[in-house]
Order: structure tokens, then sequence, then C-alpha cells
């Protein structure tokens, strides 16, 4: 707490204005942004990597936090302060830091991939300043921190080898997935099952569950459109700059469309359980990657003209 306490008496308006930006750059709808940016209209390989390197994160993050259960540092001490406009992003347990693992798993994949400096260099000065910015706000200790970036470091350059080499290689690839997919459902089994002590917080558990029936879904729904493409679909990322445009707004506006729409009526449909996310997440993957990539040769036919 002692590095919180010195971020906390230097802290400015100009800085706090600062570091409440540059964290949003590690919330996870930049990473499935990003994710499917690559996916669609950049480099299938490098779009597997980088969703492959954020979801195992998330599973492995969600996991740690409700296994060790250890609460926000403002809460292990009522004396610290925190900048305020950071609390709404600071829900549930403080190890490891969420923030920390999206940020250096994305920006770090992108940066391990490319070869670009001019990309590389923006990408590795965001895997710094956001895992800063989680201590100066004061919304994570160093631990916190610490933890996630080894964590998500080792991802992305673990599954580098196997996504850039064998992506199209159903020896390397299935395992992979299946592991992925086996992560998931002990995450899941984990919650359902774990005796918890009768102090742990509801909410952090309701919301622990509820992301690991999202996981499942995602995993299998990953599984499932990589075995479609490298069978059937094998759609080209290729296209003219006003058609990837299209396919990346479109695409992305369409995808939030049927997650918000189809909601409700699957939460109608079990009775209110959260195995509903598993099945909308599930079903969203699905729809970004086999059924969306079936409009790519269409649209450059109609805008390309």
């Amino acid at each position: 707490m002692s590095l919180l306490y010195f971020f906390e008496s230097v802290r400015a308006p100009v800085l706090d204005g600062f570091f409440s930006l540059i964290t949003h750059f590690g919330e996870e709808t930049l990473f499935i942004a990003f994710g499917l940016l690559l996916f669609w209209c950049v480099d299938k390989k490098e779009g597997y990597y980088l969703l492959c390197v954020g979801l195992l994160g998330t599973a492995l993050n969600q996991l740690l936090k409700l296994l060790f259960r250890i609460p926000r540092p403002w809460v292990r001490d009522p004396d610290f302060t925190i900048v305020e406009s950071a609390r709404a992003g600071a829900t549930g347990y403080s190890f490891p830091s969420g923030h920390t693992q999206t940020s250096i798993g994305v920006y770090g994949a992108i940066a391990r991939w490319t070869s670009r400096w001019a990309i590389r260099i923006p990408c590795v000065v965001l895997c710094v300043l956001v895992p800063f910015s989680r201590m100066y706000l004061g919304v994570h200790t160093p631990w916190d921190v610490g933890v996630s970036a080894l964590l998500a470091l080792a991802l992305v350059f673990g599954l580098y080898p196997i996504l850039h080499d064998f992506c199209d290689d159903p020896r390397r690839m299935r395992p992979l997935f299946g592991g992925m997919v086996l992560l998931s459902a002990a995450y899941l089994a984990f919650v359902l099952l774990f005796p918890f002590p009768a102090d742990v917080d509801a909410d952090n558990l309701a919301h622990g569950t509820k992301n690991a029936y999202t996981m499942l879904g995602c995993t299998l729904g990953l599984f499932m459109i990589w075995e479609l493409d490298h069978r059937v679909i094998r759609f080209d990322t290729r296209a003219p700059l006003s058609v990837q445009v299209v396919k990346l707004i479109a695409g992305l506006v369409l995808l939030m469309g049927i997650k918000a729409g189809i909601k409700a009526p699957l939460y109608a449909l079990f009775g209110g359980h959260y195995l509903a996310d598993g099945v909308r997440y599930f079903l969203v993957v699905a729809f970004a990657g086999s059924i969306w990539p079936l409009t790519f040769p269409w649209l450059c036919r109609k805008l390309a003209k």
C-alpha cells in the first residue's frame, strides 16, 4: 500500500484526467473490437491469436479472482482514497487486475505479431501505461498488476508460435481449442461446486458465475468457427478500404444488436438462469465467425465497383 499512498500524495487534476482516459484502453470492449478488426479485415491467424490470448487470459483472471477473493485497496484500508471516476469500473475482487490482463493481452499480442515499429511502439506504451494507471487511480496494488502482467505475457509469448505457424494444422489447433474449452468448463465447475465460505460476496460470486457461462459459450463458439472456416468457409480478409470499413462497422453494429436483442428471449427461455448468457455468447461468436464472413464476397462485388 505504500506505493499507492505515494501516488495518492502526488495526484493532480491533470494526471487524474489523463490516467482516467488511459485506463479505458484496458476494457474488454476494445479487446472485442480489435479482435474482430484483425479477424475480419487483416489476418485471420492474428485474429485467432488475439482472441485466444484474450479469452484464456480472462478465464484465468476470473478464476484467480474467485479463488483468492482479495478485496480492493480502499476496502482493505478505509483510510486510503481513490480517484472517484475509477470506482465504477473497479467492481469485483482486486487480485489479479483485469484491465492489466486485457491491455497486455491485446496490445502485447498485436506488438508480438507485427514487425512494424509504428504499431509496436504505441502498443508497448499502452502495455505499460494501462497497468500503471490502475495503481495511480488506486484501484489495484502492485501485486494485482504484476501477477496479471506476468500471466498475460506468458500467454502472449506462449501462444504465438502455435497460432503463427500452425493455425491451419488441425493437429495443433484442436488440442489448443479443446484445452480452452476444458479450462472454461473447469472454471464453471469451480464456481458451481466449490464450497465458498459464508462471507463470500454474493454479487462477486454471481458475477463470476455469469462470467463462467459466458466464457464457456465463447470458447465453444471459437472452436466451432475455426472448424467451419478450416473445412468450409475459408473467407478472405482482403478487400478495398471502403469494403473493410463497412465490414467492420456494420459487423460490430449487427453483433451488438444481436447480443442485446436475444438477451431477453434467452433469459425467458432458460428461466433467468445464467446458462442463457453462455448460449447468447456462443451465438454471438458463431455469427461473428461463420455468418457475417459469408457476406464478404457480396460486399466486395457491390461496394468495390
